[in-house]
């Protein structure tokens, strides 16, 4: 089956801009930047990586080697923010679907190394597996309106930490040809995927000249980078490959309980780690990331679909925007438990509100649910279909001489339909999104279980029957599995369940 296409994707498939949505005013902007300057001079953030507090420390830092605190002067930062790149790539293999990320350019992906998923036969919850990694990988291939795969369910059946992560990226592009984001789960792991993706490229001059792997590490809130994620940062910033330094502060918890102290704590977490990588390697690509979100008042555990989540992210995207560093940001989430109602509007309210914010490139925005704990291979499909209302929202009503059809109108005169005109059928099929799933016939023409899910699980159970010959070239594949014999096989394969 060929990825599935609509004219949205025919005429752009990625990179529509966005500035629709502002929750910040102006000065509000400067001010949240002035007050993280201040944050990271005066309070500093903890550093448990040798390698990263030796950077710092060479990069002109206060460093305290007892209390492991860093503070970074205004000036050292102002440096990173201008030496980071204000625009990269996130190359897919075949170009189609290659996502810039820059100013307000908007991208959307999967994300969020889900523990579950609901089963495609049982539609219920089940850990997730590498068979999982792999089928996330082939539906979204065929997804036209998701356009990075970030690897978004954990493969519980992997025991060793340290063959996690090429089992996951090998799967991954065995099953797609677009831009593969993960997050890493040990050094030696991402290394392995490393090593991995310059045999694939032929070179590392060709992986870093054009990267189709990016990775995602952390800062921890509140303002704590760790041994492990400092390592791996340090290790991608060297080998010049796109590193995701997100920041996850929760309202109440591990940041102040406003919204505004919230952005606040994103930006000057995320800032550091720009710092971090720019310390290591000037003009190694870093993204800055956003991932926050409110708890639940009740329980304070933390929530996936809240509008205020859509809130804080819009607003990350605007400061991102006016520092002119990359973004990756979140969306579409809920918390839904099974694929209804609440799933739809939490979802479709949060991706568009970050959409029109122009956020660089949204992940998490397709199949997620349960406050981020699993994956729904229906919501994947029902999500896409979401995006591509938001892509027709960012593409706006085009006014000229064309579109206005005055002279149309002029000619026609009152009382006359333009049904049969040449101006209707060459407009027709890109005007309007026309969706795959929703049900538009009337009641009385309808089957009675012809409805968006059921047309959902349809296009699911398509795509795991469908034969498809795996992403890798054969001679490429077989030498990555005699160099790392730890990846495994799995019962879905590139080939179906």
């Amino acid at each position: 089956m060929e990825k599935m296409e609509t004219n949205e994707s025919k005429q752009k498939p990625c990179g529509l801009k966005a500035s629709l949505y502002r929750p910040l005013k102006v000065g509000d902007v400067k001010k949240i930047v002035d007050c993280s300057f201040e944050i990271l001079e005066r309070s500093g953030i903890a550093v448990y990586s040798e390698t990263a507090w030796k950077a710092f420390d060479a990069a002109g830092a206060q460093t305290d080697q007892d209390t492991k605190i860093v503070k970074l002067p205004k000036a050292l930062v102002e440096d990173a923010i201008a030496s980071n790149p204000s625009s990269l790539t996130l190359y897919s293999r075949d170009g189609n679907f290659d996502a810039v990320l820059e100013k307000n350019l908007v991208h959307y992906g999967t994300g969020g190394t889900a523990i579950y998923v609901l089963d495609p036969d049982s539609q219920q919850r089940r850990p997730s597996l590498l068979k999982d990694v792999a089928l996330n990988a082939k539906i979204v291939d065929h997804l036209e309106n998701i356009h990075v795969f970030t690897i978004n369910v954990f493969p519980n059946d992997i025991e060793n930490r340290d063959d996690i992560d090429v089992n996951r990226f090998f799967h991954s592009l065995d099953n797609t040809t677009k831009h593969i984001m993960g997050g890493i789960y040990s050094l030696a792991g991402c290394r392995q995927v490393v090593q991995m993706a310059k045999i694939l490229a032929g070179s590392p001059e060709a992986l870093r000249e054009k990267p189709f792997v990016s990775f995602i590490t952390l800062i921890i809130s509140p303002f704590k980078i760790d041994k492990d994620y400092g390592e791996i940062t340090c290790y991608l910033a060297r080998e010049s490959l796109p590193v995701v330094v997100p920041s996850e502060p929760i309202c109440g918890t591990t940041a102040p309980v406003t919204l505004a102290g919230n952005v606040l704590t994103h930006i000057a977490e995320t800032l550091a780690g720009i710092a971090l990588i720019q310390s290591v390697r000037k003009g190694a690509p870093g993204i800055c990331g956003s991932v926050g979100s409110i708890p639940d008042l009740r329980t304070m555990n933390h929530l996936g679909g809240p509008i205020e989540r859509a809130m804080l992210n819009a607003a990350v995207a605007q400061v991102a925007q006016y520092l002119e560093i990359p973004l990756y940001s979140t969306g579409g989430t809920s918390d839904a438990k099974d694929v209804g109602i609440q799933a739809a509007y939490e979802s479709a309210m949060s991706s568009l509100l970050v959409a029109m914010s122009g956020a660089n490139y949204i992940h998490d925005i397709a199949g997620l649910m349960e406050s981020d704990l699993t994956v729904s291979y229906d919501k994947l499909v029902m999500d896409n279909e979401i995006l591509g209302m938001c892509q027709r929202v960012l593409r706006g009503i085009e006014v000229n001489d064309e579109t206005l059809a005055v002279e149309l109108m002029i000619e026609k005169g009152p009382g006359r339909d333009y049904l049969t005109e040449e101006h209707t059928l060459r407009h027709m099929r890109s005007e309007f999104f026309v969706p795959r799933l929703a049900n538009r016939d009337k009641r009385q023409t309808m089957s009675q279980d012809d409805d968006a899910l059921t047309r959902a699980s349809s296009i699911v159970k398509h795509l795991r029957k469908t034969p498809t010959p795996g992403c890798l070239p054969v001679n490429i594949k077989n030498k990555i599995l005699k160099k790392f014999p730890q990846i495994r096989s799995t019962s879905m394969g590139s080939s179906g369940d």
